[in-house]
């Protein structure tokens, strides 16, 4: 008979991640993709959500856009 295998430690994985606040740009998101899904319904979500990102880049809620 083959010898046992014993088992090695199993490394420990990193805690559940996510559990801070979201980001500026997260909030952002789903505000303004609930806002396209009643604007456009039509739309595909994938073209909401490119909407959505492209028009973060001049979105006052964006910490880049804030002036000193």
């Amino acid at each position: 008979m083959p010898p046992k295998k014993t088992s090695t430690p199993k490394k420990k994985t990193a805690s559940k991640k996510g559990s801070g606040t979201p980001s500026a740009y997260n909030v952002y998101m789903k505000k303004k993709l609930e806002q396209l899904k009643k604007d456009e319904p039509d739309l595909l979500h994938k073209d909401k959500f490119k909407k959505a990102a492209a028009s973060w880049a001049t979105a006052p809620e964006n910490p880049k856009n804030k002036k000193k």
